[in-house]
């Protein structure tokens, strides 16, 4: 039977206060807002979270103790919940998705292609490289820049945190290789600023200069190569360091003070909490 909205009888729009029409409505969102558990084969499913392979699927079973709902099992074709499966004891890894926070070291790169060098996805765990879809970052760190990076499994928390929309501020530690002019404040603040190339002004940006090279810079957009852009517009200064402090209100020394360190974030975060 195909399924269609459900449309009230003439009659029935008459019995139904508006009270209950409101109470109606709220259910509905939150029928909508609860996430449906999806039921799928166990070797989709293993293959899915990077146990293994469908095609090694049967042989990772006969080497491991795969139980659903209480009850060990042999084969692999059988339907089941992520959330009742379990692998030699353990509960799956994060089958909803993932949401990473990663010092990221300098000197990584967040590509998956090996000829460019270290990457930061060779930091997590080698089952959550094999992960389908597979975890990319949130944006994207340049080589010679450390600091907070976000990855996730999930395409659309990657595209509404990468939104222009979302004017989650970035906050950017940077150290350059000649003075700051203090007029790097006003400037970034006008929202008037156009780098070379672009057709749209950089977005206000809030500068806190600490020292004779050094400097803060929050940031709510990503454009290419922005901070080292920003600054070199003032006689071609070269950004020398830049490291990135916080996402929103996550801020990285609470969660990943040392390279290569990570956590993993509940999908639903409000980086808008505790933001500066």
């Amino acid at each position: 039977m195909s399924s269609r909205a459900f449309a009230p009888t003439p009659r029935a729009r008459a019995w139904t206060s508006g009270r209950e029409r409101a109470r109606g409505r709220r259910a509905i969102a939150r029928a909508r807002d609860e996430r449906v558990e999806r039921v799928e084969r166990v070797d989709a499913l293993l293959s899915r979270l990077g146990y293994c392979t469908r095609s090694t699927a049967r042989a990772f079973a006969s080497r491991h103790e795969i139980v659903v709902d209480g009850t060990r099992v042999r084969g692999v074709d059988a339907k089941a919940r992520a959330s009742s499966v379990r692998v030699d004891g353990e509960a799956l890894d994060h089958p909803d998705g993932v949401l990473v926070a990663m010092h990221k070291p300098r000197g990584t790169v967040c590509s998956h292609d090996e000829r460019e060098g270290a990457n930061v996805y060779e930091l997590l765990p080698e089952r959550w490289r094999r992960r389908k879809p597979s975890i990319e970052t949130i944006g994207r760190l340049d080589k010679d820049t450390s600091g907070l990076l976000l990855l996730t499994d999930d395409g659309a928390l990657n595209h509404a945190l990468t939104s222009p929309k979302k004017d989650v501020g970035k906050w950017y530690r940077v150290r350059t290789d000649g003075p700051i002019p203090r007029a790097c404040v006003e400037v970034f603040a006008s929202g008037e600023l156009t780098l070379s190339g672009e057709e749209k002004s950089c977005k206000p940006a809030m500068c806190e200069i600490t020292g004779e090279r050094e400097a803060r810079l929050r940031l709510t957009e990503g454009k290419f190569h922005q901070v080292k852009r920003m600054f070199a517009f003032f006689d071609g200064l070269t950004v020398v360091e830049l490291h990135r402090e916080s996402f929103g209100g996550l801020k990285l020394e609470d969660v990943a003070p040392n390279p290569g360190d990570f956590v993993v974030l509940p999908t639903d975060y409000d980086f808008t909490v505790g933001e500066a």
